[in-house]
């Protein structure tokens, strides 16, 4: 549904005709390599991963591509994740019609991002802490992965993918999986 209604924000208020729309890691890659693509507008959780697992690839293949996260997910958590990868638009599922026609056509202008409004509570957030590598990892793990699993998803070591969940358990300063599980929830961090 949000999908559909950027698309009709990007026709009709913004006069963009040529979109492109998939549903997957595999898709996004499979569409980039066969349509030459200006500006990407990118969520963060996909049905087969995450942007975190692909946005490495994309921008070593496609480094003019200017890229905008457009997602639920929260910006002070995944915000510094994906500046690392050279990304500075995050767009809000949550933001109404005219603030999202006004962001986008900024970033379709090629214009400076606006100035995010800073949240007090980014420092406080637990999950804010977390590497790409480790919102990569917390992502399988919420979603009941287990060690073995996400080691084979991503093609890390079973050892590389404990390390990772001992700091994840550590800088969000929790003991087990239903702390981390209860905490993720009360911070509003879905996968």
């Amino acid at each position: 549904m949000v999908r559909k209604g950027i698309k009709l924000i990007l026709q009709s208020n913004l006069g963009y005709t040529n979109i492109s729309e998939v549903t997957t890691c595999n898709e996004l890659m499979n569409e980039l390599q066969k349509k030459q693509c200006s500006h990407l507008l990118l969520d963060i959780i996909f049905s087969d991963g995450t942007a975190l697992e692909v946005i490495g690839n994309i921008r070593q293949l496609y480094p003019e591509l200017k890229v905008m996260i457009f997602s639920m997910q929260l910006a002070e958590v995944y915000g510094d994740a994906f500046r690392q990868f050279d990304i500075h638009y995050f767009l809000s599922k949550t933001l109404g019609e005219e603030e999202t026609t006004s962001y986008l056509k900024k970033f379709l202008n090629n214009e400076a991002p606006p100035s995010q409004v800073p949240n007090i509570f980014s420092q406080s957030n637990p999950f804010s802490a977390l590497s790409p590598r480790e919102l990569e990892v917390i992502h399988y793990l919420l979603n009941g992965y287990q060690t073995k699993d996400i080691s084979r998803t991503l093609n890390l070591s079973m050892s590389t993918i404990s390390t990772l969940k001992k700091r994840i358990f550590e800088k969000t300063e929790t003991e087990n999986f239903k702390q981390l599980l209860e905490l993720a929830s009360l911070y509003n961090i879905n996968f």
